[in-house]
C-alpha cells in the first residue's frame, strides 16, 4: 500500500547538509557568507532543495545532538555569523582577528567560549548604540509566546549552576507569573541579552531563507517529535507532559525490543498527555508547527510513528523492555493541523517513517496523503526484487536518500558495515564486481531514475567521503 496522491512534493532534489557541516573560520558552520556560497552553489547545480536538521541550541550534555534541545522554538546561536554581526556594526573588524580554529570537527566547548566573548561584546554595542532596537522591539513583541520564558529559563539555568530544572527550588519549578516578572526584573541585563541573541539568529536566518528562496531553493527542516525533559517547553508547559508534582517525568518514550537491540531502547524524554493536550485543541504543538513553517518551507517530522502509538516506559525503568504501546492522537491531531493551516495546498510535511512500521502507521499515511522516507542503503538485507527500499519499487509520493544524518555515508556502509549477504546483493543489483569509491554515484543515479518525487543525497556521499565523515552514531 502506498500514500496517495500529494501535493507538497515538487519533484526535484536536493542536498543534506546541516548548518554546523558549512565550512567557516568561527570553528562552526555559520550563517555567514560560506552559507550564502553554499545556496549559490546548490542553484549552479540545478538542485531545489537544502535538508538541515534541527536549528534549537544543543548542549554539551547531551553531546550537541540538535534533537536534544532545552527549546523547541529558540535557535542555535552558535550558527549566529561574526561576520554578519560585524556589517550590523554590533562587532568590529578586530574583533574578528586570527580566531583560534583549524581542522576538520567541530570542537563545541571551544566554540563556545570564542563565540561567547564575541556576543558580549556585539550585546554592549547593541546597548550602546540602539542600532537595531526598534527591529529587535518587534521580533520580541511577535515572539512573545516564547522567547520571554526562553529567556528567563536560560539565565535561571546559569543562576543553578547548570542544575536541572526539576531540582531547582520549589518557587522556581512551578514559578508564579510574579516570581517570574521579579527574576526578570532582577536580572534585566542577562536576560535582555538571551533575547537579543535570539534577535540575531533569527534575523540572520531570514536573511539565508529570502536568499534561498530568490535563487529557488526550498529549505526542509526537521522537527524531533519529542522534547528534552530539562527544558523549558517542559518546564512552562507540565501539564501537556506525564509528569509528577516534582518535574520529574512519570514515563519516558523509547522503542521495544527488536531485532537490533535485545532491550530496546530508552530515550527518556517525556511522554505527551495526549488526552490533555486535546482539550486544549493541540495548542501548543499547533504553535510549535506555525513557528517551524515560519522557519523552513518543508518540515519532517521524525519518528512519525509516535503520532499513531507510542512506547511508553516506566520512568524507574533502566531498558525498555517492560515499556507498553499507547495510542497516540491519530488522525484527529492531523485533521487540527490542517484546520489550522488550511490556507496551505497541503500540509507540507515529510514523515520519518524508517524503521519497523505496523499497519496502522501506513494506513494512517495513506489516509493522510504524507509522503514517506526510502533509504537506499537499507536495500541490501533482503530480497532485492521485492524489498521496499530498492528504487524500481518506489512510488511517487516519498522523499529518497542514500542515507540519512544517522546512517554511515555509503562509502563507509561498504568498507565498514555492509556483510557478506548485503555485499553479494549489491554486486547482483548493480550486476558487476564494486569498485569503492564509485559506488556512491551509482545509488545517486539510481534514486535520480527512480518514481521518488524527491530525492535527497548527504553531502558526504555527493563527495564520495568515508566513514570519517559520518554525521552521527545513533
Amino acid at each position: 500500500m502506498s500514500p496517495k496522491e500529494s501535493t507538497l512534493l515538487k519533484r526535484g532534489s536536493g542536498v543534506l547538509l546541516h548548518i554546523s557541516s558549512l565550512p567557516s573560520p568561527y570553528g562552526i558552520g555559520d550563517f555567514g557568507p560560506q552559507a550564502f556560497q553554499f545556496v549559490d552553489f546548490l542553484h549552479e547545480a540545478g538542485q531545489s532543495y537544502w535538508q538541515v536538521l534541527p536549528l534549537n541550541p544543543t548542549d554539551g550534555v547531551y553531546g550537541h545532538s540538535p534533537y536534544s534541545s532545552h527549546s523547541a522554538f529558540a535557535g542555535n546561536t552558535l550558527f549566529i555569523s561574526p561576520q554578519e554581526m560585524v556589517k550590523e556594526g554590533w562587532l568590529a573588524d578586530a574583533d574578528l582577528d586570527s580566531p583560534p580554529f583549524s581542522g576538520d570537527a567541530v570542537h563545541y566547548e571551544r566554540v563556545l567560549l570564542y563565540k561567547k566573548a564575541l556576543y558580549e561584546k556585539a550585546y554592549l554595542n547593541f546597548q550602546k548604540t540602539g542600532k537595531g532596537h526598534p527591529e529587535y522591539e518587534r521580533f520580541t513583541h511577535d515572539n512573545a509566546s516564547w522567547i520571554n520564558d526562553y529567556a528567563i529559563f536560560v539565565v535561571l539555568k546559569d543562576y543553578f549552576n547548570g542544575a536541572l530544572w526539576s531540582r531547582w527550588p520549589i518557587e522556581y519549578r512551578r514559578p508564579s507569573i510574579e516570581k517570574l516578572h521579579k527574576f526578570a526584573e532582577v536580572n534585566a541585563s542577562q536576560v535582555e541579552k538571551a533575547k537579543f541573541l535570539q534577535f540575531v539568529f533569527f534575523k540572520q536566518w531570514a536573511a539565508l531563507r529570502k536568499y534561498c528562496a530568490a535563487e529557488n531553493i526550498k529549505i526542509i527542516g526537521d522537527i524531533p517529535i519529542y522534547v528534552t525533559d530539562d527544558s523549558v517547553d517542559v518546564w512552562r508547559h507540565q501539564t501537556i507532559f506525564k509528569m509528577d508534582e516534582e518535574g520529574n517525568p512519570i514515563s519516558v518514550a523509547g522503542v521495544p525490543p527488536d531485532y537490533f537491540s535485545a532491550t530496546g531502547q530508552r530515550w527518556g524524554n517525556p511522554v505527551y498527555d495526549w488526552a490533555q493536550l486535546r482539550k486544549t485543541g493541540y495548542q501548543w504543538w499547533l504553535d510549535r508547527t506555525r513557528h517551524n513553517l515560519n522557519l523552513f518551507d518543508i518540515v519532517r517530522i521524525d519518528h512519525f510513528r509516535g503520532f499513531i502509538a507510542f512506547w511508553q516506559i516506566p520512568a524507574a525503568e533502566k531498558t525498555a523492555v517492560k515499556g507498553v504501546w499507547q495510542p497516540g492522537p491519530g488522525d484527529d491531531f492531523f485533521h487540527a493541523l490542517k484546520k489550522e493551516f488550511h490556507h496551505l495546498p497541503g500540509l507540507p510535511i515529510i514523515a520519518e517513517d524508517l524503521g519497523l512500521i505496523t499497519d496502522d502507521v501506513k494506513e494512517a499515511m495513506v489516509r493522510l496523503g504524507l509522503p514517506g522516507m526510502k533509504v537506499m542503503l537499507f536495500a541490501f538485507g533482503g530480497d532485492i526484487k521485492t524489498h521496499p527500499y530498492i528504487p524500481e519499487n518506489y512510488t511517487k509520493n516519498y522523499a529518497a536518500y542514500t542515507g540519512t544524518h544517522d546512517n554511515n555515508t555509503v562509502l563507509g556502509w561498504l568498507t565498514k558495515d555492509a556483510g557478506a549477504h548485503e555485499l553479494k546483493n549489491l554486486e547482483k543489483y548493480f550486476v558487476h564486481p564494486i569498485i569503492p569509491e564509485n559506488l556512491p554515484w551509482l545509488m545517486i543515479q539510481r534514486l535520480m531514475l527512480s518514481a521518488a518525487d524527491l530525492v535527497i543525497i548527504p553531502m558526504q556521499d555527493i563527495l564520495s567521503l568515508g566513514h570519517e565523515a559520518r554525521m552521527n552514531i545513533p
